[in-house]
């Protein structure tokens, strides 16, 4: 699957002018989001089916500042379990192999109510499809 890319903008940097730390899970969340479309589905077609997925756990490894105008590439992988979905993210310069940034996120499944559920078949065998790309 082509990475997520996205171009830093002066609102994402902080006052050294790289960008600021907690931006990392914005740019993450726009890159799963743009995963789970490439699966042929939404968050919303999820939401809309009774399951949400709410971040059990979050982690950022900061290895090398991104800047104003860098154009980064996020890659994504992951893997999942019945009630657990865990996404990997891996953040570079376009054009560079140099890791800036590592990343993971664990959702859980649950329903509307806010109770732990397992996911429905159908997800699964769209991640299945999908995991490593």
């Amino acid at each position: 699957m082509e990475p997520y890319r996205y171009r830093v903008i002066y609102g994402d940097t902080d006052q050294m002018g790289v960008v600021y730390y907690a931006t990392y899970l914005r740019f993450f969340e726009g890159a799963r989001n743009e995963w789970i479309r490439a699966l042929g589905i939404t968050y919303r077609d999820i939401e809309e089916a009774g399951i949400m997925l709410p971040v059990y756990e979050a982690a950022v490894q900061y290895l090398k500042p991104a800047k104003y105008d860098d154009l980064l590439e996020i890659h994504v992988i992951s893997t999942h379990t019945r009630v657990k979905i865990r996404f990997e993210y891996k953040v570079h310069r376009s054009g560079s192999d140099e890791v800036l940034a590592l990343g993971h996120t664990v959702h859980v499944c649950v329903g509307k109510e806010g109770r732990p559920t397992r996911a429905p078949d159908w997800l699964l065998q769209k991640l299945e499809g999908r995991g490593h790309g």
